[in-house]
C-alpha cells in the first residue's frame, strides 16, 4: 500500500507525472457526464462540453512551465463557452481554479495578486452573464472559491519558502563546520610543527654537538669521549620522552584524554634549570639572571615563556661563534619580561633578524598567541638581542630578586658560568 510520504517522493521526483494525473482526473470528470447523458444537476451535455473538457486536459498538462498564460486561456476559455453556448463550463471553471493555485504558489506575490483578481472578475462576469444576476449565490461563490485557491496556493508557497531556508541555513552552517574544521586542522598542524621543532631542534643540536666532542676526544681522551656519549644518550632518551605524550595526541580519534599522556609536550619555567643544565653541559656557557618575584604563570605564558627561552639559547648555541649567552627572566607587576643576548653572533646575526628561521618565526608566532611581542635584532657589535614581553595577570610591585640558584642578591645579579671543555 503506498502511503502518503511515498506519493509525496514520487510526485516530488516526477512533477510532470502529477500534472498528468490531475489534468486526466478534470478531463475524465468533464467526459463522464457524456457516457451518462446528464450532469450531476440533471444539465444534459452537449458536444461542447467534449471540447471544453479536451481544452482543460490539454492547459492542465502544462500548468506549471506556464501559470499566466495557462491561466488566461482557461478564463478566456470559459468565457467564449458561456458566450457560444449560453451556460459556464463546469470543467473550465475548476480548471481556472486549478491554475489559480499555481499561478498563487508559483509567481511573484504582486503579480498572482493581479492575475487572481482579474480571474475572480471575469468569473463573476461569466455567472452574471449565464443567470442575469449580479448578486446571486453563484456570483458571490466565485470570490469564494477564487479566493480559497490562492489562498491555499499562497500558503504552499509559504511553506516551500521556508523549507528552502531551513535547508539552505542547514547548508550554510555545514559548510561554515566543514571551514571551521579546515581552520582548527591547519591550526593543529601550525602547533603540532612548533612543538615537533621545541622538541627536537634543541635536543638534536645537543646530540650533534656531543656526538663531534666524542669524536673529538674518543682516541686520546675516551673518558671524556664516555662522558659525551651519556649526554647523547640522555639528549636521545629526552627526545623520546617528550615525543611520546604528542604521538599519543595524534593517534587521538576524538577529544578523549588519557591523564598518563598529558597534551601538552612543552613543559613550563619550572623546569627551566633542567635545560639550562643540558645546555651547559652541551658546551653552552649561560650567565642566567632572574629579576623581579617568582610567581605561578598562567599555563599559555608559562609554555611560551620555556619554548621561547629554549628556542633562544638553542639559536645562540648553534650560530653563536662564542659559545656564550646572557638570559634575564624580569617578573614585573604587569608583564615578564626575557631578554637573551649572545656574546658573538657572527655572521648569522644579519639573516637571523628578517625572521625568515623557523626557530625566530615560532618564537614570533608563541609570543604573539598569547598576546605578547619580540623584537629580535643585532647591534654594530655584533651583539644579537632577543626581547620578548608577555603579559601577565595584575600583581603586587617586585619585593625580592633571586638568581637562579635562589640565593638573595642584587637585581640582574650573576650567576656562576657553566661551561664544559
Amino acid at each position: 500500500m503506498i502511503g502518503p510520504a511515498s506519493l509525496r517522493r514520487v510526485t516530488g521526483a516526477h512533477p510532470r507525472l502529477l500534472d498528468a494525473a490531475l489534468a486526466a482526473l478534470v478531463g475524465g470528470a468533464g467526459l463522464l457526464p457524456l457516457l451518462f447523458g446528464q450532469w450531476p444537476d440533471g444539465d444534459r451535455p452537449t458536444g461542447a462540453d467534449a471540447v471544453a473538457a479536451g481544452a482543460a486536459f490539454l492547459l492542465l498538462l502544462a500548468r506549471r512551465r506556464a501559470p499566466l498564460p495557462v491561466l488566461a486561456l482557461t478564463v478566456l476559455g470559459e468565457v467564449a463557452f458561456t458566450i457560444l453556448a449560453s451556460y459556464p463550463s463546469r470543467v473550465l471553471k475548476i480548471a481556472a481554479l486549478i491554475a489559480v493555485y499555481t499561478v498563487a504558489r508559483t509567481v511573484r506575490r504582486r503579480t498572482a495578486l493581479i492575475a487572481v483578481s482579474g480571474t475572480a472578475l471575469a468569473l463573476h462576469a461569466v455567472i452574471t452573464y449565464a443567470t442575469d444576476s449580479a448578486t446571486g449565490p453563484e456570483a458571490g461563490a466565485v470570490f469564494a472559491w477564487t479566493g480559497m485557491f490562492a489562498a491555499v496556493g499562497a500558503t504552499v508557497r509559504t511553506w516551500q519558502d521556508y523549507v528552502a531556508a531551513v535547508e539552505e541555513r542547514a547548508l550554510r552552517a555545514e559548510a561554515g563546520k566543514e571551514e571551521e574544521a579546515r581552520r582548527r586542522v591547519a591550526e593543529e598542524r601550525l602547533r603540532i610543527a612548533r612543538e615537533l621543532h621545541d622538541v627536537i631542534a634543541h635536543h638534536i643540536a645537543l646530540i650533534t654537538i656531543q656526538a663531534g666532542v666524542a669524536g673529538h676526544f674518543l682516541r686520546g681522551r675516551p673518558d671524556q669521549a664516555e662522558v659525551a656519549l651519556a649526554h647523547i644518550r640522555g639528549a636521545g632518551r629526552t627526545v623520546l620522552d617528550e615525543l611520546s605524550p604528542l604521538l599519543h595526541v595524534l593517534r587521538q580519534t576524538g577529544d578523549e584524554t588519557d591523564e598518563t599522556h598529558p597534551a601538552e609536550p612543552v613543559p613550563g619555567l619550572a623546569r627551566l634549570g633542567g635545560l639550562l643544565e643540558s645546555l651547559t653541559a652541551a658546551g653552552l656557557s649561560v650567565r642566567h639572571r632572574q629579576a623581579g618575584l617568582p610567581r605561578p604563570l598562567p599555563t599559555a605564558i608559562d609554555l611560551a615563556a620555556y619554548g621561547v627561552i629554549q628556542e633562544g639559547l638553542t639559536n645562540a648555541h648553534k650560530h653563536s661563534a662564542t659559545p656564550e649567552a646572557d638570559l634575564l627572566v624580569d617578573y614585573g607587576a604587569d608583564e615578564l619580561r626575557i631578554r637573551i643576548t649572545n656574546i658573538d653572533f657572527g655572521p648569522y646575526a644579519a639573516s637571523a633578524t628578517t625572521g625568515t628561521g623557523h626557530g625566530l618565526t615560532g618564537m614570533r608566532e608563541r609570543a604573539h598567541a598569547v598576546g605578547g611581542s619580540l623584537h629580535a635584532g643585532a647591534d654594530a657589535d655584533g651583539r644579537f638581542h632577543l626581547a620578548v614581553r608577555l603579559p601577565l595577570p595584575a600583581a603586587g610591585p617586585p619585593t625580592d630578586t633571586r638568581t637562579s640558584d635562589g640565593s638573595g642578591a642584587a637585581p640582574h645579579a650573576t650567576a656562576a658560568k657553566g661551561r664544559q671543555r
